[in-house]
């Protein structure tokens, strides 16, 4: 989810300047002008959609674990049969097998790195799908309450772009209940 707190920071730079610009403006530093906080985190792990789609990263992340697991399960009884046999080994077996348990060591951290690059790619497929849905969804619960101007307030595992809001100003549950009602 790095890549989620790197497109707020980003957002964040572009953002506040933005806001602080339209609130000095004198039409829209009335009573007229409404801005709502929204934890685009808090819609994805909240919501029924998010939820499933979480829920399918983790099993995927299990089922690659639990592979990995059992790939290192089985170096290590190979290391074990080496090693057992080491003593009736002359110095050419030892050398081939080390070469061989070298070569599985290397095949192992390859499928490891493929594995949590997968990851990654997936993570920010998720969060880019999402983002989009979630933008969408905030932005049909901001044409209906009058809203001018919704910021991304981050959260505690991103980056906190808000520092304090009213709740009244809080739209991340109305989001949810909307983002729910348009992603079954």
């Amino acid at each position: 989810m790095r890549i989620a707190a790197l497109r707020l920071l980003r957002r964040a730079s572009i953002i506040t300047p933005l806001m602080l610009m339209l609130c000095s403006l004198p039409g829209y530093a009335s009573d007229s002008f409404k801005m709502g906080v929204v934890d685009p985190q808090a819609v994805l792990e909240k919501s029924k959609a998010g939820k499933r789609a979480l829920d399918g990263l983790k099993e995927y992340v299990n089922v690659r674990q639990k592979l990995l697991a059992k790939d290192e399960e089985d170096l290590r009884n190979y290391e074990k049969q080496i090693k057992d046999q080491l003593p009736k080994m002359s110095e050419t077996e030892k050398k081939e097998k080390s070469t061989q348990f070298q070569t599985k060591v290397q095949d192992f951290q390859k499928r490891a790195q493929e594995f949590n690059q997968e990851l990654q790619k997936k993570q920010k497929e998720l969060v880019d799908e999402y983002m989009k849905k979630i933008s969408a969804a905030t932005k049909t619960t901001a044409e209906k309450g009058g809203f001018a101007l919704v910021v991304d307030k981050g959260s505690e595992q991103t980056v906190k772009i808000v520092i304090y809001n009213k709740d009244a100003i809080d739209l991340t549950e109305q989001v949810i209940k909307e983002f729910d009602l348009t992603n079954k």
